[in-house]
């Protein structure tokens, strides 16, 4: 599966691309669609949106996981965020492409073991996971590696599940069947 993290920013919105499979991944490609404080929001969102196309257009995602954007102290910065995950949110939908939303520790626990790691074990988890000697840069083009990486491992299930409620199949209840709905599809 082929996924692309957005860790949604005004300022710096990081990009990740890996190829995955539950426990195994490949960096693509990582960076950060940048726009400037000076202009108002409308042009830095349609930059987000513009930078987002391209990615798109050069790499055709099966999935595109997006950073859930929570509460934090400055209100400010999470109306930005939010923003800029929306448009990653509404590009997705607009090519047909699937996107999930992932909480921060969830990123974490599945990139680190632990949901609250910092941004420096993630980090070096990102780059031991991938073989990188260090981790992509700047830290947002990591959060959506890491991303990337979370919903290759956790979305793959997931989307198999979702796949066996569509075709008529009861949903798995117990691990057993979710096992067994694994070797079927």
């Amino acid at each position: 599966m082929l996924v692309m993290g957005v860790d949604p920013g005004l300022t710096r919105c990081g990009i990740g691309v890996v190829i995955g499979t539950p426990g195994r991944a490949e960096l693509v490609s990582a960076g950060v669609i940048r726009t400037s404080a000076d202009l108002d929001i409308a042009r830095r969102l349609l930059q987000i949106e513009l930078g987002l196309e391209e990615w798109i257009a050069a790499h055709h995602p099966d999935a595109i996981a997006v950073e859930r954007v929570f509460a934090q102290h400055n209100v400010t910065t999470v109306i930005g965020t939010a923003q800029a995950a929306g448009v990653a949110l509404l590009v997705a939908a607009r090519h047909g492409i699937p996107a999930t939303q992932h909480t921060p520790s969830e990123v974490k626990a599945a990139i680190s073991g632990s949901g609250r790691a910092d941004k420096a074990q993630v980090g070096l988890m990102v780059a031991r996971i991938l073989k990188l000697e260090s981790a992509p840069k700047p830290a947002d083009a990591a959060d959506a590696v890491a991303l990337a990486i979370c919903h290759a491992w956790r979305g793959a299930a997931a989307a198999r599940l979702a796949e066996a409620a569509d075709r008529g199949s009861p949903r798995p209840t117990t691990w057993s069947q979710v096992i067994a709905a694994r070797s079927v599809s």
